[in-house]
């Protein structure tokens, strides 16, 4: 009796290797969406930055103070500090999709024709980064934070954007957020912010763990001179 050919393993092997990636690709799809519609409506009490930073210096055996926190919702946080962050950070903040394209053509010439290199960042990718994202660079993060800038404008929208990016931005040595800032660096609310303070505390946003509201060098001043100039041509979101 003739021997019964066996079925080659290899095309086996290939279809259960690409149902287990599509079972794969669906899992994160719904856990990223997931995780983006909860906090559409829920605040976050912490981000995976903070996460980060204590399992950092938990790792080092060294004693980790969670940074001052206080959410604040966007219509308590001062008018001021909201156009003061698109002027100095997104001036194109409720145009865009989450991508300024503008500003990335122009970060590109740059490297292109003096191999300088600028941000492009906008309030919704600085967002997603600092939420969802380890504070580390590479390819696949930045990759994941395109990804993810793209789920929050899809579910959020710019306000609910722009009041995350408010409450969990970092603004220093132990301080998180808008609220944190104003009672920290001025002794007020963030709802009784003047224009000045307002452009004072964005101002230091580039390396607030180096510049100082209180303490502003030349660099800081000339930040807030653009900011007070630009801050009435932004919307109120």
């Amino acid at each position: 009796m003739a021997a019964v050919p066996r079925r080659p393993e290899t095309p086996l092997r290939l279809h259960r290797l690409a149902r287990a990636l599509i079972w794969l690709a669906g899992a994160f799809l719904l856990v990223t969406i997931l995780q983006v519609a909860v906090l559409r409506f829920v605040n976050p009490p912490v981000t995976v930055s903070v996460i980060w930073d204590f399992t950092r210096q938990r790792i080092k055996a060294k004693p980790y103070r969670p940074p001052a926190f206080v959410w604040q919702p966007i219509e308590k946080i001062s008018p001021h500090l909201r156009r003061a962050a698109l002027a100095a950070e997104d001036q194109r903040f409720a145009e865009h999709h989450g991508f300024d394209l503008v500003e990335i053509r122009k970060a590109a010439k740059d490297i292109l024709r003096e191999q300088r290199i600028r941000g492009a960042s906008t309030i919704s990718m600085q967002t997603a980064r600092t939420v969802y994202l380890l504070p580390v660079r590479s390819i696949p993060r930045k990759a994941l934070e395109a990804y993810y800038t793209a789920l929050i404008e899809l579910f959020w929208g710019k306000r609910r954007i722009l009041e995350m990016y408010l409450n969990t931005v970092d603004w220093g040595a132990g301080v998180m957020g808008a609220e944190a800032a104003s009672q920290r660096y001025f002794k007020i609310s963030s709802a009784r912010l003047n224009p000045r303070q307002a452009a004072l505390l964005v101002a230091v946003l580039p390396n607030p763990h180096r510049l100082s509201p209180l303490r502003p060098d030349s660099y800081v001043q000339g930040r807030v001179r653009r900011i007070l100039a630009d801050m009435h041509l932004m919307p109120l979101l």
